[in-house]
Protein backbone atom coordinates (compact mmCIF):
# COMPACT_ATOMS: atom_id res chain seq x y z
CA UNK A 1 0.00 0.00 0.00
CA UNK A 2 1.27 3.09 -1.04
CA UNK A 3 1.22 6.03 1.22
CA UNK A 4 0.59 9.57 -0.23
CA UNK A 5 3.58 11.98 0.44
CA UNK A 6 2.17 13.42 3.73
CA UNK A 7 1.15 9.91 5.02
CA UNK A 8 4.77 9.15 3.99
CA UNK A 9 6.70 12.09 6.33
CA UNK A 10 4.18 11.92 8.69
CA UNK A 11 5.54 8.04 9.21
CA UNK A 12 9.23 9.00 8.77
CA UNK A 13 8.74 11.73 11.09
CA UNK A 14 7.41 9.14 13.74
CA UNK A 15 9.88 6.53 13.27
CA UNK A 16 12.36 9.07 13.85
CA UNK A 17 11.43 10.81 16.59
CA UNK A 18 11.12 7.49 18.28
CA UNK A 19 14.33 5.92 16.97
CA UNK A 20 16.45 8.96 18.12
CA UNK A 21 14.40 8.77 21.48
CA UNK A 22 15.10 5.04 22.05
CA UNK A 23 18.74 6.05 21.55
CA UNK A 24 18.87 9.01 23.72
CA UNK A 25 17.02 6.64 26.45
CA UNK A 26 19.72 4.34 26.19
CA UNK A 27 22.19 6.93 26.33
CA UNK A 28 20.22 8.57 29.92
CA UNK A 29 20.35 4.25 30.31
CA UNK A 30 24.07 3.98 29.68
CA UNK A 31 24.58 6.95 32.55
CA UNK A 32 23.06 5.91 34.71
CA UNK A 33 24.84 2.22 34.58
CA UNK A 34 28.19 3.89 35.30
CA UNK A 35 26.67 6.02 38.50
CA UNK A 36 25.59 3.15 39.50
CA UNK A 37 28.95 0.97 39.04
CA UNK A 38 31.20 4.20 40.19
CA UNK A 39 29.11 5.32 42.70
CA UNK A 40 30.35 5.61 46.04
CA UNK A 41 27.59 6.48 47.90
CA UNK A 42 25.35 4.38 48.28
CA UNK A 43 22.24 6.16 47.89
CA UNK A 44 23.61 7.31 44.31
CA UNK A 45 23.72 3.38 43.55
CA UNK A 46 20.69 2.79 45.03
CA UNK A 47 19.05 5.66 43.18
CA UNK A 48 20.63 4.92 40.00
CA UNK A 49 19.52 1.11 39.91
CA UNK A 50 16.02 1.92 40.74
CA UNK A 51 15.93 4.65 37.83
CA UNK A 52 17.19 1.95 35.19
CA UNK A 53 14.26 -0.35 36.26
CA UNK A 54 11.71 2.60 35.59
CA UNK A 55 13.54 3.62 32.32
CA UNK A 56 13.96 0.16 31.28
CA UNK A 57 10.09 -0.38 31.47
CA UNK A 58 8.67 3.33 30.74
CA UNK A 59 11.01 4.99 28.40
CA UNK A 60 13.30 1.89 26.48
CA UNK A 61 10.90 -0.99 25.97
CA UNK A 62 8.40 1.61 24.69
CA UNK A 63 10.56 3.37 21.96
CA UNK A 64 11.79 -0.04 21.02
CA UNK A 65 8.66 -1.57 20.01
CA UNK A 66 7.45 2.06 18.36
CA UNK A 67 10.55 2.18 16.45
CA UNK A 68 9.75 -1.60 15.38
CA UNK A 69 6.41 -0.81 14.31
CA UNK A 70 6.82 2.32 12.88
CA UNK A 71 10.06 1.41 10.74
CA UNK A 72 7.70 -1.61 9.34
CA UNK A 73 4.84 0.83 8.61
CA UNK A 74 7.32 3.51 6.77
CA UNK A 75 9.19 0.88 4.70
CA UNK A 76 5.74 -0.91 3.74
CA UNK A 77 4.59 2.36 2.37
CA UNK A 78 7.42 3.04 0.64
CA UNK A 79 9.30 2.74 -2.67
CA UNK A 80 12.11 1.19 -0.02
CA UNK A 81 9.87 -1.63 0.91
CA UNK A 82 10.40 -4.26 3.88
CA UNK A 83 12.63 -6.67 2.17
CA UNK A 84 13.93 -5.10 -1.09
CA UNK A 85 17.20 -3.30 -0.06
CA UNK A 86 19.57 -4.58 2.15
CA UNK A 87 19.62 -1.81 4.15
CA UNK A 88 16.38 -1.84 5.07
CA UNK A 89 16.57 -5.80 5.58
CA UNK A 90 19.72 -5.62 8.05
CA UNK A 91 18.02 -2.63 9.95
CA UNK A 92 14.82 -4.76 10.53
CA UNK A 93 17.17 -7.36 11.47
CA UNK A 94 18.94 -5.36 14.24
CA UNK A 95 15.60 -3.55 15.19
CA UNK A 96 13.89 -7.21 15.88
CA UNK A 97 17.54 -8.38 17.58
CA UNK A 98 18.08 -5.64 19.73
CA UNK A 99 13.77 -5.80 20.77
CA UNK A 100 14.38 -9.45 22.09
CA UNK A 101 17.87 -8.91 23.96
CA UNK A 102 15.84 -6.11 25.56
CA UNK A 103 13.16 -7.57 26.80
CA UNK A 104 15.76 -10.89 27.56
CA UNK A 105 18.02 -8.29 29.42
CA UNK A 106 15.15 -6.37 31.40
CA UNK A 107 14.98 -9.44 34.09
CA UNK A 108 18.16 -8.07 35.62
CA UNK A 109 17.80 -4.80 35.13
CA UNK A 110 13.99 -5.35 37.32
CA UNK A 111 16.09 -7.41 39.52
CA UNK A 112 18.82 -5.28 40.29
CA UNK A 113 15.77 -2.59 40.72
CA UNK A 114 13.81 -4.84 43.37
CA UNK A 115 17.44 -5.30 44.66
CA UNK A 116 18.11 -1.70 45.60
CA UNK A 117 14.42 -0.53 46.80
CA UNK A 118 15.12 -3.39 49.13
CA UNK A 119 16.06 -1.56 52.43
CA UNK A 120 17.99 -4.25 53.85
CA UNK A 121 20.79 -3.66 50.50
CA UNK A 122 24.28 -2.40 50.45
CA UNK A 123 26.41 -1.00 47.75
CA UNK A 124 28.42 -3.95 47.54
CA UNK A 125 25.59 -5.89 45.93
CA UNK A 126 24.94 -7.06 42.71
CA UNK A 127 28.03 -5.93 41.27
CA UNK A 128 29.13 -7.73 38.88
CA UNK A 129 25.52 -7.10 37.43
CA UNK A 130 26.41 -3.76 37.15
CA UNK A 131 29.52 -4.20 35.41
CA UNK A 132 27.34 -6.33 33.09
CA UNK A 133 24.52 -3.31 32.61
CA UNK A 134 27.49 -1.24 31.82
CA UNK A 135 28.66 -3.04 28.99
CA UNK A 136 25.68 -3.87 27.40
CA UNK A 137 24.15 -0.39 27.62
CA UNK A 138 27.50 0.55 25.94
CA UNK A 139 27.09 -2.25 23.19
CA UNK A 140 23.21 -1.28 22.74
CA UNK A 141 24.03 1.94 22.14
CA UNK A 142 27.23 0.95 19.38
CA UNK A 143 24.04 -1.30 17.66
CA UNK A 144 21.41 1.82 18.04
CA UNK A 145 24.07 4.20 16.02
CA UNK A 146 24.76 1.70 13.49
CA UNK A 147 21.31 1.14 12.37
CA UNK A 148 21.10 4.89 12.55
CA UNK A 149 24.15 5.06 10.19
CA UNK A 150 22.37 2.48 7.60
CA UNK A 151 19.17 4.66 7.77
CA UNK A 152 21.46 7.90 6.67
CA UNK A 153 24.19 6.40 4.42
CA UNK A 154 21.56 4.05 2.50
CA UNK A 155 24.22 1.09 1.14
CA UNK A 156 23.39 0.44 -2.25
CA UNK A 157 22.31 -3.22 -3.04
CA UNK A 158 18.69 -5.07 -3.37
CA UNK A 159 18.07 -8.24 -2.41
CA UNK A 160 16.94 -11.10 -4.38
CA UNK A 161 13.25 -10.44 -4.01
CA UNK A 162 13.88 -6.54 -4.65
CA UNK A 163 15.44 -7.64 -7.72
CA UNK A 164 12.56 -9.46 -9.06
CA UNK A 165 9.99 -6.56 -7.31
CA UNK A 166 11.80 -4.37 -9.73
CA UNK A 167 12.23 -6.37 -12.96
CA UNK A 168 8.30 -7.17 -12.58
CA UNK A 169 7.70 -3.28 -12.48
CA UNK A 170 9.67 -2.94 -15.24
CA UNK A 171 8.13 -5.01 -17.70
CA UNK A 172 5.01 -4.15 -16.37
CA UNK A 173 5.99 -0.52 -17.15
CA UNK A 174 7.02 -0.84 -20.46
CA UNK A 175 3.91 -3.33 -21.52
CA UNK A 176 2.24 -0.38 -20.25
CA UNK A 177 4.13 1.99 -22.94
CA UNK A 178 4.11 -0.75 -25.80
CA UNK A 179 0.32 -0.38 -25.40
CA UNK A 180 -0.39 3.21 -25.21
CA UNK A 181 1.79 3.17 -28.64
CA UNK A 182 -0.24 1.02 -30.49
CA UNK A 183 -2.97 2.95 -32.12
CA UNK A 184 -6.44 1.45 -33.18
CA UNK A 185 -7.28 0.77 -36.98
CA UNK A 186 -9.03 3.08 -38.51
CA UNK A 187 -7.82 6.44 -36.41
Amino acid sequence: MAMTPVQRKFALTVHVTVSVGWLGAVAVFLALAVAGLAGRDAQTVRSASLAMGLTGWFVIVPLCFASLVTGVISSLGTTWGLLRHYWVTVKLAITVLATLALLVHMQPISHAAQTAANPSWSTGELTGLRTQLVIQSAAALVVLVVATALSVYKPQGRTRYGQRKQNQQRVMSEGARSAASVRPLGA
